[in-house]
């Protein structure tokens, strides 16, 4: 069996949709799992030379947990992981990973376990529903926990915004670390500034874009963050005294920035990559050799 199999990148939070909001854009890594090769893992493009190539690699960690969870036995396979998304930048390279080995794994086994049961062993096994749910799903899924677990509900109309991304080509930070500077505790009025942002950001995104710049403030986890990143701190007062509407992309330290098409971009200075790939439509891509 020949997989091929592609997952987007992804942007949490948009600003005020802390921990809910994730959406989907054309940066894809794509993996080829062959089960006919010898065993071997190899890692091209970003990450090629410092993610392991072993079992210890979090697509091979991701698969390996389906498979205990249905009870099943993988086959050997060779793995081939032909990366785009950058690490550690807050653009959801783990969740696909995650997504990825998840989905192999399943397809491999013919488990059959459904996008539910995938979501709940990703957010397990990532930790993060919004990334994960966006990796599935595609567009702009809002990720919410239920009794049940969690679940996942996509917008479905369409966006006609043009993302941007401003990636520092240096500077990184891993999640853990960003989630440390959080409080345990926020002010009920900076929480109901979210919420109504939050519901605000959905608006901007589908009809009144004019909206953006004010829908994408947030009071519970940016400020702590950019104060911790000062290139990006720098970046993000310089796009936002333009009127140009952007927030963190997830934890950081790349920004997210939507282009409505009246505004001049400013230049944020030397050190960043500016992508523009459209909202991807679809989430995680799986096809099987003839």
């Amino acid at each position: 069996m020949v997989l091929d199999v592609t997952v987007p990148a992804t942007v949490a939070n948009l600003g005020p949709g802390f921990d809910s909001f994730g959406l989907a854009v054309e940066i894809r890594n794509e993996f080829v799992l062959d089960t006919s090769r010898p065993p071997a893992v190899a890692v091209e493009g970003e990450g090629a030379g410092d993610l392991p190539e072993d079992d210890s690699n979090l697509v091979v960690r991701a698969m390996s947990a389906l498979a205990a969870d249905v009870r099943g036995e993988l086959p050997p396979f060779a793995l081939v992981c032909r990366n785009e998304i950058p690490l550690a930048r807050g653009l959801g390279s783990s969740a696909a990973a995650v997504i990825s080995g998840l989905v192999m794994a399943d397809r491999v086994l013919e488990s059959n376990v459904g996008s539910e049961r995938l979501l709940q062993l990703a957010v397990g096994f990532e930790g993060h529903a919004e990334h994960v749910a966006a990796c599935l799903h595609g567009g702009l899924p809002i990720a919410f926990e239920t009794t049940n677990g969690w679940n996942a509900a996509r917008v479905q109309e369409r966006m006609h915004v043009q993302p941007m991304l401003f990636v520092p080509i240096v500077q990184t930070m891993a999640t853990d670390e960003a989630r440390k500077i959080l409080p345990a505790e926020v002010p009920l009025t900076d929480a109901s500034a979210n919420a109504a942002r939050t519901a605000l950001i959905v608006l901007a995104l589908m009809e009144q874009r004019d909206l953006l710049a004010d829908a994408m403030e947030d009071r519970l986890h940016q400020g702590r963050r950019l104060e911790v990143m000062p290139a990006t701190r720098a970046a993000f007062e310089t796009l936002r005294d333009a009127g140009v509407p952007v927030c963190l992309a997830g934890s950081g330290p790349s920004l997210l920035a939507f282009h409505t098409g009246d505004l001049e971009l400013p230049d944020v200075g030397p050190g960043w990559r500016v992508l523009r790939p459209a909202i991807a439509a679809g989430g995680v891509t799986v096809h099987e050799a003839p």
